[in-house]
């Protein structure tokens, strides 16, 4: 019996995004569970870093999960969530944003959060989606690194600002932890954890966590 395969898709163009993806991810794999595959969306933007970014992949994304028969859950590895309900719409399958399951993930590690961003545009649309949850009540602060998504990816000063970044939101707006809100930081969650001393959230890896608790669970019940 083949495995189950979990497929996180990462909306942008650019490869060296979905490589650190598949670095962050490597520690949650295990010995016959689901195979974890990452691709990329070859149609969509070098970075999704615009609401018009975001929007342009709404159709691609669900044209790729609807057309796969194969994967027995989905991942949509931009913290934007772009397309989600619309990819839930067209597969029986779980679909997970990682912006929403980054979210509910830091809820677990403490009463407040922050968000490091990519850049200062990001922050509407990231607080209308936290809007729409109910959970601005939760929120300490996002604050931008502004830099592209391919600089975050593959930058050699990425981490030096990252930790400036994050504290000031854990100490000037209180975060009890922090969430990376881009996938494309996803390498840099263990050493800028340790810099702050809080919980440092890789949304990916919270998404792909949840993924497997659902596969597992529709395995095994």
């Amino acid at each position: 019996m083949s495995r189950p395969r979990i497929l996180v898709i990462n909306p942008n163009s650019n490869v060296i995004v979905t490589k650190g993806l598949e670095v962050a991810l490597q520690p949650l794999g295990f010995a016959d569970g689901p195979e974890i595959v990452c691709t990329t969306l070859d149609e969509g933007p070098y970075g999704v870093e615009s609401q018009a970014d975001a929007d342009s992949v709404v159709m691609p994304l669900r044209r790729l999960v609807e057309s796969d028969n194969e994967s027995a859950a989905f991942v949509i590895a931009c913290y934007s969530d772009p397309g989600l309900h619309v990819c839930r719409e067209g597969t029986d399958r779980p679909v997970f944003g990682i912006a929403e399951c980054g979210v509910l993930t830091a809820m677990t590690r403490a009463e407040t959060f922050g968000v490091i961003a990519i850049a200062q545009r990001s922050i509407r649309r990231h607080v209308r989606y936290l809007r729409q949850m109910g959970l601005m009540d939760r929120l300490a602060g996002e604050r931008p690194l502004n830099m592209s998504v391919a600089e975050t990816a593959s930058g050699e000063g990425t981490l030096a600002k990252m930790i400036e970044v994050g504290r000031a939101l854990k100490e000037q707006d209180g975060a009890g932890a922090v969430i990376m809100g881009c996938a494309g930081m996803a390498r840099l969650r263990r050493p800028l954890e340790d810099a702050l001393g809080i919980p440092v959230i890789d949304p990916t890896q919270a998404a792909v966590t949840m993924a497997l608790g659902a596969v597992q669970f529709s395995r095994h019940v």
